[in-house]
């Protein structure tokens, strides 16, 4: 590994992210499921090296500098996620608060390298190793930060720079002759192994077979061999999967919603030197670091919120939310199900038509599990370009029917699920449990 990306690990910004779970609420769930931020975002820096090197065979356009500047951002593009990873956002979106992990990675990579680090009697900060040892200019670390939070690159980036002199490019740090360079971080993905689950997907061989090749729109693009295109399909069905069978689990949602319900409760009471946790996740990257899954154990034993303290007794005793109907939709058969407004408003409705006795709405809860293949309803690999041997600098869209004729034609589902919070749950007829799938249909109602 290189010595930069070392220096960059031995940081406090960095080290945190060994108190974040990769998976929120799924280790609850997956005994297996123990893998955290930290290696997740040291692996993803070594396979964007990795791509990055087999992208410059025979071509030598990529610069050492290029490299270094992409693995940087493979490991630093998860700084931001605050406890249990996703849970967090949930939070700070029910809080009705606007925050995205991404721009928080930012943040904390700007105090990362700015941050005086001092050793054996010599201080020192990152960004000083980065300019005199290895030659950054402010291009470089503007380009990292757009890596970083590639498709809503930063307003203000580092020491900002004047707008690009390229017609429809709208990044800074590199121009669009380099524009493949901005796929590699967000296309990494991990998880199978520590869920015990079986991929036959082969990362190495998407490695192998990748190069840079000019598209239709004159611009250059990653492309895979056509060969490949099934071992395409594998990774976007095994990201299904996981979104099926692991994340969207119904006992995982049920931890992951009472860990939001328990940070939201604590927000009236419970405070870190004065600052509630959202507060602190919009306005002080230090304190942050304060911020990781140990919260939990925090707010326990403060002398305050007790609702809080009330809901994590629950998830350790294994009291939870319970699941009392499960169904998919296709998303267009949907009403508007995003906000809690929206969710309460259906659940009153459909209270409104059943003999509710002593059921409330607020002892319900609504999940909306989005599920796809990376592209809603679109052919994640409609979007992809590939080569054929012999002519390896054309980019070309592969036919279907030159992949395989048995394959899916529907890429997007949304799994809901009703929850019940209080314990025991009701014992609710099947024609009951209908009469919500009915309310929350945009059509038929009958």
């Amino acid at each position: 590994m290189h010595p930069l990306l070392v220096q960059i690990i031995d940081t406090p910004e960095f080290q945190r992210l060994k108190n974040i779970k990769q998976l929120g609420g799924g280790y609850f769930v997956f005994p297996g499921a123990s893998h955290n931020r930290f290696e997740h975002s040291i692996g993803v820096a070594h396979l964007a090296g990795e791509l990055v090197e087999q992208l410059n065979v025979g071509e030598e356009v990529i610069t050492d500098k290029d490299k270094l500047c992409v693995q940087i951002a493979g490991l630093c593009h998860d700084l931001g996620h605050g406890p249990f990873s996703h849970v967090f956002e949930s939070f700070m979106k029910e809080a009705e608060l606007e925050w995205k992990h991404e721009e928080q990675s930012v943040k904390m990579f700007e105090q990362l390298i700015t941050r005086t680090i001092t050793r054996n009697d010599e201080s020192y900060t990152i960004e000083q190793i980065m300019i005199e040892r290895y030659q950054f200019e402010d291009r470089d670390i503007v380009f990292i930060e757009e890596l970083i939070c590639s498709e809503n690159p930063p307003t203000e980036p580092h020491n900002a720079l004047p707008p690009p002199d390229q017609e429809g490019w709208s990044y800074k740090g590199r121009g669009k002759e380099k524009s493949y360079l901005f796929e590699i971080v967000r296309k990494s993905s991990r998880d199978c192994l520590h869920l015990g689950m079986k991929s036959n997907f082969s990362h190495e061989r998407y490695v192998m077979f990748a190069r840079v090749c000019t598209n239709e729109s004159n611009e250059k693009q990653i492309c895979i061999r056509d060969k490949e295109a099934l071992n395409m399909y594998e990774l976007f069905h095994i990201r299904y999967l996981l979104h099926h069978n692991a994340y969207q689990h119904r006992v995982t949602k049920a931890i992951e919603m009472m860990i939001v319900d328990a940070l939201l409760a604590a927000e009236r009471t419970f405070t870190l030197d004065g600052k509630k946790i959202s507060d602190i996740a919009s306005s002080d990257p230090e304190l942050y670091l304060r911020l990781t899954d140990d919260i939990l154990q925090q707010i326990k034993t403060s002398p305050t919120s007790p609702i809080s303290k009330d809901i994590i007794k629950k998830i350790e005793q294994r009291d939870l939310y319970t699941c009392i109907g499960t169904k998919i939709f296709p998303p267009q058969e949907l009403d508007d199900l995003n906000t809690v407004e929206q969710q309460e408003n259906k659940v009153r409705a459909w209270l409104q038509c059943i003999v509710r006795g002593n059921l409330h709405e607020t002892d319900f809860k609504v999940r909306c599990a989005k599920i796809d293949y990376g592209m809603k309803n679109e052919n994640p690999i409609n979007s992809l370009r590939f080569y054929r041997k012999g002519k390896e600098n054309e980019a070309i869209k592969l036919p279907a029917n030159e992949v395989s004729y048995i394959r899916p034609e529907i890429f997007y589902e949304i799994k809901v699920m009703l929850f019940y919070k209080p314990t025991p749950a009701p014992e609710l007829s099947l024609e009951v449990i209908n009469m919500f799938w009915k309310i929350i249909r945009k059509f038929p109602k009958d």
